[in-house]
Parts: structure tokens; C-alpha cells; sequence
């Protein structure tokens, strides 16, 4: 399924407000069907996790999480993941485990 990733700051604050948030220790997922036949994401890490090496590897990681999971959802849905503190220090199958979690739930 083809993927894109949110470039607006009009598109994370819909799903703020609109999407269902699942709270884990690494990240929180906010998630809401679109009417699109793919998925949209996008990442937010704030300069409070770190440097920008520890923001980037948390990125890194949850980019990959969410590749390793996207095919559970089904159709298409609009998913931002905002990076917290303890998401510089786990390994992605981490992230993966809580993603299979929220995809589930939704």
C-alpha cells in the first residue's frame, strides 16, 4: 500500500483533535480513518528529547516501527506519532510491539 507522510501543520492539528490517541511510554499514536486508498504519517519530536542525534535516531526508530506494522491497518488512515522522552533509548521491535497494540484497538 503507498504511503505518505504529512508535510502541513494544518494535518497534525486535525488529528490532535480529531484522531483517537493511544498513549504508550516511548510514544503516542493518534490515529482517524481518511477516505484515501493509502496511509498518511507523520513525526514529531520535540528539541526537549535532545540533541538533534537523539531526535533523529527516535524518528529512525519510529519510522521503522510503523513500516514493520502499517500492514495491519486496513484501508487508509492518517496516524501522527509524537516521539517522548524514553523513545531515544528503545529498539524498534519495542515501538512495533506498542504500534500492534494501537492497531489493534482501532
Amino acid at each position: 500500500m503507498k504511503i505518505e507522510t504529512f508535510k502541513l501543520n494544518k494535518d497534525f492539528k486535525r488529528l490532535y483533535g480529531r484522531g483517537k490517541s493511544f498513549v504508550f511510554p516511548a510514544v503516542v499514536v493518534y490515529i482517524k480513518k481518511n477516505n484515501r486508498q493509502y496511509h498518511r504519517y507523520g513525526i514529531t519530536v520535540s528539541k526537549k528529547i535532545g540533541c538533534a542525534v537523539k531526535r533523529n535516531r527516535a524518528k529512525r526508530v519510529i519510522r521503522e516501527a510503523f513500516y514493520a506494522t502499517e500492514g495491519l491497518l486496513c484501508g487508509g488512515c492518517d496516524i501522527v506519532f509524537v516521539a517522548r522522552t524514553r523513545a531515544t533509548a528503545v529498539k524498534s521491535y519495542e515501538i512495533a510491539a506498542c504500534l500492534k497494540k494501537a492497531f489493534k484497538d482501532f
